[in-house]
């Protein structure tokens, strides 16, 4: 097969490789840059030895970036401030930095920023009946902030602003209203992209902060690692990123979508009823057919990495090929917990429900596939005392939180999109695919030699041996000391999430 594309492909793993070619990109802007993240924290320090040049962090790239008279246009996801109160906030902060650096440049009207809030509401019908428990959330949460004087208040309230609406002042202080019921928003901007010039994209998993600042080497410590991919890319596809980040705000309020040929997206909408609903609108949903297409297609090996694998869709359409292909063969990457049970105290009901449907998705690709599947997780090649889910086989655990699917040597995908039913139905996702032999073949490479190790058996990057080479690989993994492994690749382990997974009936899994 002839590769179709000829561009710039780069594959980036981890911040490290990220963050100073992102930085790169807008050291390199003539005219324009347009984004969307979920975070884009500009105190985030700078990496690159160019952009070091201007200044320690992101806020003083941003200033330098407008004073060449670049254009800046960034869309921030906010979140629900009644469920997701920190997030709102820290959204908040996040937007005020950077119209302190649009302040700080000589051209600050060049800067264009927002926190965007999904515009879908739960609908009243669940509302009413998750009411008294929101009033009691909201009036716990301003309880933990310690709001003891008018001055701690009012800063609380600049730092809430889609929050305030929903209090009231009392003699006992700051509460929530008792009526209407709070608004609940039940989908978000899940988006990780820049544009510039609308020639080059940066596109995946990534957000700019220093918390998913992490080496190839993995490191520091469980709860500090943090695995993604990123590619950047020119050409065509740029020029559809660019028109996404321009309309995706209108689409989400019920303006028809743009067609792309190259872009591949997850959009919802409001609905313009939404009385019984808990769910938005779907629109787009070319994340989710692309891989049910490639599924169909794939001869020999799905290779699937990714932080949730929830989507029962998804494991039935890898288990009905499995069945037409007795030759198919599976690897699916996954952390060996979530990030909010293997590093919270108490995991709420979300968690355990997410940790449900996961098992179930597995134990469907495992009846179909049986040994012809291997489900694997990374941990660092040291040892822990940790003896809870933030370890793995007396190992600290690498988190991943990579969004890449390959399909034989024929096509790959790099995304913001988890293999879950709100990545593929409800939140704002964006990814491309290749089916350039060459960037496929970059992509396998890359990801592959990183969980294996470099001296790993040649078998485990065939597609026809690739399955039983990385279980094998694993399984040894799993008797040696964490010193003495090779790579990162351990069996994932299942059982550990039948003490936490529950079943809500009731509650659709696109929730999580």
């Amino acid at each position: 097969m002839e590769d179709p594309l000829d561009r710039h492909f780069e594959v980036l793993l981890t911040a490290q490789e990220a963050y100073p070619a992102l930085e790169r990109e807008f050291l390199a802007a003539n005219t324009e840059i347009a984004a969307g993240f979920r975070i884009f924290d500009v105190t985030t320090k700078l990496r690159s030895p160019e952009a070091c040049e201007l200044g320690e962090t992101w806020f003083d790239l941003i200033v330098a970036t407008l004073n060449r008279g670049v254009q800046i246009s960034i869309a921030i996801t906010d979140f629900d401030p009644v469920v997701r109160l920190e997030n709102h906030q820290y959204t908040w902060r996040c937007v005020r930095q950077l119209h302190a650096a649009a302040e700080a440049s000589r051209h600050p009207e060049l800067l264009s920023v927002s926190a965007s809030m999904h515009p879908a509401r739960v609908g009243l019908l669940p509302r009413l009946l998750l009411w008294p428990r929101l009033i009691k959330e909201i009036n716990a949460e301003l309880a933990d902030a310690a709001l003891e004087n008018d001055a701690a208040r009012d800063d609380f309230l600049k730092t809430a602003p889609r929050l305030r609406p929903m209090l009231r002042m009392t003699s006992d202080g700051l509460r929530a209203r008792r009526f209407p019921p709070p608004a609940l928003v039940p989908a978000t901007h899940h988006q990780k992209l820049a544009v510039f010039d609308k020639q080059r994209l940066y596109i995946g998993g990534l957000d700019l902060n220093d918390r998913r600042y992490d080496t190839p080497a993995h490191q520091q410590s469980a709860d500090q690692t943090w695995h993604d991919v990123q590619v950047i890319v020119d050409g065509p596809v740029a020029e559809e990123a660019a028109s996404h980040l321009a309309s995706f705000q209108a689409v989400t309020n019920g303006r028809k979508p743009n067609t792309t040929k190259l872009l591949l997206r997850t959009l919802s909408a409001r609905r313009k009823l939404s009385l019984p609903f808990m769910s938005p609108k779907p629109v787009v949903g070319e994340l989710a057919e692309r891989h049910k297409l490639q599924i169909a297609e794939t001869e020999n090996l799905v290779y699937l990495e990714t932080q949730f694998f929830r989507d029962r869709d998804l494991a039935n359409e890898l288990a009905r090929r499995a069945q037409e292909k007795p030759g198919l063969t599976m690897i699916l990457i996954l952390p060996a917990a979530p990030e909010d049970v293997a590093f919270k105290d108490e995991p709420g009901s979300d968690a355990a429900y997410g940790e449900h449907l996961q098992r179930e998705c597995i134990k469907i690709v495992q009846g179909a596939f049986g040994p012809r599947a291997f489900i694997g997780s990374p941990a660092q090649p040291r040892p822990t005392n940790d003896k809870g889910r933030a370890a793995l086989f007396d190992a600290p655990l690498v988190y991943l939180h990579a969004k890449v699917s390959i399909f034989d040597d024929q096509y790959a995908m790099v995304a913001s999109a988890n293999l879950n039913g709100r990545s593929f139905a409800w939140d704002t996702e964006a990814g491309i695919g290749t089916q350039s032999t060459a960037e496929v073949a970059q992509l396998k490479s890359r990801c592959f030699s990183h969980w294996l190790g470099s001296d790993a058996d040649p078998a485990c990057f065939s597609d026809l041996t690739a399955c039983e080479a990385w279980s094998a690989h694993a399984a040894r993994n799993a008797q040696l000391e964490p010193t003495e492994r090779k790579g990162f690749l351990l069996p994932y382990a299942i059982g550990s999430s039948s003490e936490l997974a529950r079943n809500l009936p009731g509650v659709p899994e696109e929730m999580v």
